[in-house]
């Protein structure tokens, strides 16, 4: 699959969990407690959406080319 039919393929599965009440796995709730305690703390470090997608997208490109 290209990674387009990948990003069509999990937004169809997504949009079908979504309307289902899916458990949440304690290790997801320890990462968001871990998460929410350095927002708490002020040692979160934050960046805005559009730098975040671009971070990602070099991500899945590297993975593809299969480099590091």
């Amino acid at each position: 699959m290209t990674t387009e039919e990948k990003l069509v393929a999990m937004e169809e599965l997504w949009e079908d969990l979504s309307r289902r009440k899916v458990p949440v796995p304690q290790w997801h709730k320890d990462i968001l407690d871990e998460r929410q305690g350095l927002i708490d703390e002020g040692k979160a470090e934050f960046i805005d959406w559009e730098t975040a997608k671009r971070q990602i997208r070099e991500r899945v490109l590297t993975r593809e080319c299969g480099t590091k």
